[in-house]
Order: structure tokens, then sequence, then C-alpha cells
């Protein structure tokens, strides 16, 4: 069997080593980003009372780069913190909603609770429900996750 190089070594025992290795590739499974199929889907999945980080995009060299992000995100703090990715071309009237004008951009959406005072009820069936939206303006990467999710004091783990 041929020795492995110098690199290959080096390499090798840096993923031992350090818990701080962040190269790529990893192995994160199958993808923990759920799809934005519609607003009722949303409502549910906000509904279910964990926070949700939304990824805003359009096909752009800079999503390529947030999606790596997102997914190893999503594998990191799964199923604490839910994460949705939202195609802006295929659903434009939600995107507009959030006045927004360069994209990529992040907002988190949590501690859904049912209106108060719904207003005038056209139809029974339509519940309204209102959550607080952060922008999300840290670094974007897991550790700038990590660290917006301990100032908001979001629980992302069994220790948190």
């Amino acid at each position: 069997m041929a020795e492995a190089s110098f690199f290959d070594r080096m390499v090798s025992q840096l993923r031992s080593t350090s818990k701080y290795y962040t190269g790529y590739p990893k192995d994160l499974g199958p993808s923990r980003i759920i799809p934005f199929t519609s607003e009722r889907q949303f409502v549910q999945l906000l509904h279910e009372g964990r926070p949700v980080v939304v990824a805003f995009t359009i096909k752009c060299t800079y999503t390529q780069h947030l999606d790596k992000v997102l997914e190893e995100a999503a594998a990191t703090f799964y199923p604490h913190i839910k994460f949705v990715r939202v195609e802006c071309p295929k659903y434009p009237g939600f995107c507009l909603t959030r006045q927004k004008t360069e994209y990529p951009f992040l907002e988190v959406f949590y501690n859904p609770e049912q209106a108060a005072n719904p207003g005038k009820i056209v139809d029974p069936s339509v519940t309204k429900y209102s959550a607080k939206v952060l922008p999300f303006n840290y670094d974007q990467s897991v550790y700038g996750f990590r660290e917006y999710f301990k100032k908001y004091g979001f629980k992302y783990s069994e220790t948190n």
C-alpha cells in the first residue's frame, strides 16, 4: 500500500484533532433545509413553535456560497431551529412583502402567536398568526448563527 503524502497526513491529523476544522466537503447527511412551497406550509412550520431562519434568494454566485453555509447550519442546529430557503423568482409575492431590495438576505421568524384581534373574519377556517421577525445581520457562517442564537436566547441544543 502506498504511503500517504505529507499533505494528506497533515490534513488527516488536523481533522482528527481540531474541533474547529471547517473545510469542505463535509458529510452532512440529507439536506435539512426545507424548501418553501406555500405560505400555508410556512405558517404550519411557524406553528410548531421553533425559530425559523428564512433565506430569501435569487440565482447568483453569492447564493451558491450561502447554500453551503445554510446546509451546514441546518445540519448543526437540527431539529431545534428550522431553515427554509425561498427562491424569490418562484414566489415573488412572499418576497416582496419583506420590502428588501438586496438579495440574498436572511430573516429569523419566531414566537408565533394566534393574533389577539383577528379583525373582520371573512372565512372562519383562516387562522391569523403574528410572528416576531429579526433581520440576520451577523457573519453568515455556523459560528455567526450560533452567536446570533445566543444573543437572542434561542434554544438550539439540549445543553443550551
